[in-house]
């Protein structure tokens, strides 16, 4: 079940204006200029150590960027983004069941309050039944295999996500079938539920089939545009042996 829209789809949810981001005012991208609109897909590849993970990171306010605005065309701010960060062991082996873990979501919320309501559990239950893992409602995270773990904190993600959805290396860890169901669920997310994707990702070939966008950092600049202006330019030469990108 999508939440209700509330952003203008011919407006940018997102817009980064001569930003520059790194750490302890250490620059690792310098005037990063581009916008993303409601129902984008957007994927954020590029070379190690290029700020792939910090611009995610920045984006969603958890640090500060060294210069420049960010931009949220949204009217709930931030609060439209749900979050699917890269996982360590310690997130992974949570002892919750997987109904607490999808609840957790939910605290974002601006007001405190000491229960669910029966709106917020109704929509818990639907991001369960939407990733095929209803069945799991009372099993134990700890228990779960290395895909149903990915499906359980895509759905709490998605208790958090008006508008937009982010995940930061989405399929680390996953065997090839649970990628690929993995990227299948967020393509239809993106197509038929209409929801706004933003993925940093390795797995450049996979996720440049989905994207309607492509942010590709370097060490020497940035890319952004489309995937068939991608395919053509000189920072995809880095990643597509000569022949392979024709």
């Amino acid at each position: 079940m999508r939440q209700i829209p509330c952003c203008d789809k011919h407006r940018p949810i997102l817009t980064c204006e001569q930003l520059s981001l790194g750490y302890d005012n250490h620059p690792v991208m310098t005037n990063l200029n581009f916008q993303i609109f409601p129902g984008d897909y957007l994927s954020i590849i590029g070379e190690n150590g290029a700020g792939k993970s910090t611009l995610m990171k920045t984006l969603l306010g958890l640090m500060p960027p060294i210069s420049g605005k960010i931009t949220v065309g949204c009217p709930k701010g931030r609060n439209c983004i749900g979050y699917l960060p890269q996982q360590t062991q310690v997130a992974r082996d949570f002892p919750a069941t997987v109904w607490e873990v999808v609840l957790s979501g939910l605290l974002n919320r601006n007001t405190w309050k000491p229960f669910f309501s029966k709106k917020e559990k109704s929509l818990a239950a639907s991001n369960l039944e939407r990733l095929h893992i209803a069945d799991l409602k009372n099993a134990s995270f700890q228990t779960l295999s290395g895909g149903q773990k990915q499906r359980v904190l895509l759905a709490r993600a998605l208790c958090a996500a008006h508008e937009i959805l982010m995940l930061d290396e989405p399929v680390t860890g996953l065997d090839a079938v649970a990628t690929a169901e993995l990227y299948g669920e967020l393509a239809e997310l993106n197509r038929k539920d209409g929801l706004t994707i933003v993925v940093v990702s390795h797995d450049i070939q996979n996720t440049i089939v989905q994207s309607s966008r492509i942010l590709h950092l370097g060490t020497n600049g940035y890319f952004f545009g489309t995937p068939a202006q991608y395919m053509v330019s000189e920072e995809a030469k880095l990643f597509f042996p000569s022949g392979e990108n024709d």
